[in-house]
């Protein structure tokens, strides 16, 4: 599956796409984990989640609260009655999910500089980091209500096996982050662990303490120091309880990852021990070359806007 070169970007009226990986050059942008993706990170690896239990609940608590705000304020049941015909099935999906097991992350090596990529059958496949393809994909819509734009990044994986079967040649996860430089932001929590180490990355989402909803009075407080606490009680407070009911997501999310699943495969139980540093495996020299030209363009880039 081939894809234009990292640092590509492809653009038309309604939709972007920017190419980050191969070979995985520098976005420019600095690495924020917006998705709380990172559920492990060590000197040797860090493990990359996609479950989002707690965005479904924070995307319809909103339509719960109108349903529930329209049949109090014109006293008229049927608002209930047509709530419930439009959420039940979101709703049962979000009960369903509760009940499954919450798949297995994907694990970056850095000192062996490879991939170890679960699948639902209970193989995996261990692939070289340089191969992993990256792409920050935006798509906008303009209607009577405006202009909407969503996006994704999207990161897909090669079977290194010659013989895999056609339907199980290519993998690929989204992260529903919005595309473009959030995207980036996301992709360079990996690139940035993989190329410059763990120091460089975000910590893991704090998962350790469980689903304690102590967490959520002192994140409020986390936020409060930063920008007082009058817009802490407004956003986090209001928007976050009464809106989007933070506090419930936050819950459910932190209880099912408590503690986030593990590979437990044998196989790759020994290939994430620490390895003598000087067995780890070295860039290849065409990514060399590519970061070089990347970082001086990139050096040009603020040079010109100074």
């Amino acid at each position: 599956m081939s894809t234009p070169p990292a640092g590509t970007t492809e653009k038309k009226m309604f939709s972007r796409n920017d190419y980050l990986a191969p070979l995985p050059i520098p976005t420019g942008r600095k690495p924020s984990d917006v998705l709380n993706i990172i559920w492990r990170k060590n000197e040797v690896f860090l493990d990359i989640g996609n479950y989002s239990i707690g965005s479904a609940v924070m995307v319809m608590w909103p339509m719960v609260m109108l349903f529930l705000g329209l049949a109090y304020l014109f006293k008229d049941p049927d608002a209930l009655i047509l709530g419930a015909c439009i959420m039940v099935i979101p709703i049962f999906f979000l009960i369903q999910g509760l009940f499954r097991k919450v798949p297995l992350p994907i694990r970056f090596n850095r000192q062996r500089r490879e991939v170890c990529v679960p699948r639902d059958n209970g193989e995996y496949w261990v692939v070289p980091w340089e191969t992993v393809t990256a792409a920050a994909t935006q798509q906008s819509s303009v209607s009577q209500a405006g202009k909407a734009t969503m996006g994704l990044l999207v990161i897909g994986f090669e079977n290194p096996d010659p013989h895999a079967t056609e339907d199980s040649k290519h993998f690929s996860l989204g992260f529903n982050c919005g595309g473009g430089t959030t995207a980036m932001a996301l992709w360079e929590c990996m690139r940035s662990y993989m190329e410059i180490g763990p120091e460089a990355a975000p910590d893991a989402a704090a998962l350790n303490s469980g689903a304690n909803l102590r967490y959520y009075i002192d994140y409020i407080k986390d936020k409060a120091k930063e920008r007082g606490w009058f817009l802490t009680l407004l956003w986090e407070g209001l928007v976050g309880i009464f809106i989007f009911n933070a506090p419930l997501a936050t819950y459910l999310q932190r209880k099912k990852l408590y503690p986030p699943p593990d590979l437990l495969y044998p196989n790759i139980i020994e290939w994430s021990k620490p390895l003598p540093p000087e067995q780890w495996a070295k860039r290849s020299p065409e990514l060399d070359d590519a970061i070089v030209k990347r970082e001086t363009e990139l050096a040009g880039r603020v040079e010109a806007q100074s």
